[in-house]
């Protein structure tokens, strides 16, 4: 899923005074010399290895533990996510009128409850496949209500829209690499504890983010008073900015798709590989940690492709081979090991375009777009991006379940493939370096 850090300055609701210089560093400065932003880069990449063993060891709980059906898994994954469709917009709004990192606080908190009881009840004997689903979408709750909240707080800690690019490589970074060690790791951990068990780690981490939140020592300016906001015309404003520009709304719709096609043929990749090739955990793990290398590699590498070409045509190239990758799934055949080695081939080029795309999309997003209307901004896309991603697990569980995994990866992987015309027609191909939004560029009036 794409997804990382900060934004430009702007809107008055938000326009703090300058910060006491020991508050933080310079915006001019390195980022590896500022200490708040290096404790919640810190945070969130072990938060992010977390993730990602949850999101192999939740599936594999459901398939191994309860016999769980294709559609039974497309509707665990479904549940994850669809509190982004349904939920985003709304805590996008309440996230604007409050400081974010107590709400972050309070979804880290949340999510290693969760997190937690599902070991404890397997124990217990209380465990089964509705109280999973249950517990999935309230951990998908958190998240939205976590996810909101940090793209908009990054900022504050950054100081500089000369630093977004850098901050979102890093926080790019940080997430390619938890997908190169996270599945490898999750594979080799529900092989030894279990499922149920395997997912205390990713509790653990929650906790590690928690913490590291408590020692970010930065004065986050207050929001305006509620009194002064409309629930409706916020939630029109938020829609509004993303639809309004024409750059914002390419990425968003792009971004769906891109969502949908990856959710899709991982959700059909699980299942055909637990079904049609009998992997183990580990094997499963070590496919997609093996490809995830590519991840690592395009946000390593993003800086410097974006300094030296322009950056429509960096975008272009990189979405491309993120939505063609699936390609390599659905022409894979012959011997075992070359069938594996397609998927591993597949993935790494679909990872590799979104290591470097990612950093293109926040930038943008956060250049495009003044302080004040980051958390609604950041809650229509997440609106857009995970309901794709949300769609995508439930149509994969469905599909899969109706024409089996092996041929639903090939319809998935030629849908995958017809966006990239819809992205050569789009405006941020055009681009050749970042925007730059006026400091002083005040959100939309209320209408």
């Amino acid at each position: 899923m794409t997804g990382a850090p900060p934004l430009a300055t702007g809107g008055p609701s938000e326009a703090p005074a300058a910060p006491p210089a020991e508050d933080g560093p310079a915006a001019t400065a390195s980022l590896w010399h500022n200490r708040d932003f290096l404790w919640f880069w810190f945070g969130e990449t072990v938060s992010l290895l977390g993730t990602q063993i949850t999101n192999l060891a939740l599936p594999l709980t459901a398939i191994n533990a309860f016999g769980a059906t294709d559609e039974q898994v497309g509707l665990l994954r479904f549940l994850q996510l669809v509190p982004y469709l349904g939920l985003a917009l709304l805590i996008g709004v309440w996230s604007d009128r409050m400081r974010r990192r107590p709400v972050m606080l309070g979804a880290d908190l949340v999510r290693l409850v969760l997190l937690a009881l599902v070991p404890l009840l397997s124990w217990w004997h209380l465990l089964n496949l509705p109280v999973l689903l249950v517990i999935a979408c309230a951990v998908g709750i958190a998240s939205v209500a976590f996810d909101v909240s940090w793209m908009s707080y990054v900022p504050v800690l950054v100081r500089g829209q000369e630093r977004y690019v850098e901050a979102s490589a890093r926080m790019g970074a940080s997430s390619s690499a938890a997908e190169v060690a996270g599945p490898g790791l999750a594979g080799v951990l529900v092989s030894a504890l279990t499922a149920p068990v395997a997912l205390l780690v990713d509790a653990c981490s929650y906790a590690v983010s928690l913490v590291s939140l408590l020692l970010i020592r930065t004065r986050e300016p207050r929001p305006a008073p509620a009194a002064e906001r409309h629930l409706r015309t916020e939630l029109r404003d938020g829609l509004g900015w993303v639809l309004g520009d024409s750059v914002l709304r390419a990425l968003a719709l792009i971004g769906f798709c891109c969502n949908f096609s990856m959710v899709t043929v991982w959700t059909m990749f699980l299942l055909h590989g637990t079904h049609d090739l009998h992997l183990s955990s580990t094997a499963l793990g070590g496919v997609l940690a093996t490809a995830s290398v590519g991840g690592l590699v395009g946000a390593l590498i993003s800086r410097r492709v974006i300094d030296r070409f322009p950056l429509g045509r960096v975008y272009l190239v990189a979405q491309s081979a993120l939505l063609l990758g699936p390609v390599l799934l659905a022409v894979a055949g012959g011997p075992r090991p070359v069938v594996l080695a397609c998927c591993v081939l597949s993935f790494f080029t679909s990872y590799l375009g979104l290591g470097v795309a990612g950093v293109i999309i926040v930038s943008l997003r956060q250049s495009l777009t003044p302080r004040s209307m980051m958390g609604r901004m950041t809650a229509a896309f997440r609106t857009l991006l995970f309901g794709g991603g949300a769609l995508g697990g439930l149509t994969a569980g469905l599909l899969a379940g109706w024409i089996g995994p092996g041929k639903a990866l090939r319809v998935a992987a030629a849908g995958s493939a017809l966006v990239v015309i819809g992205l050569a027609l789009s405006p941020v191909v055009r681009l050749r370096s970042l925007p730059v939004l006026p400091a002083d560029d005040p959100a939309p009036s209320p209408s």
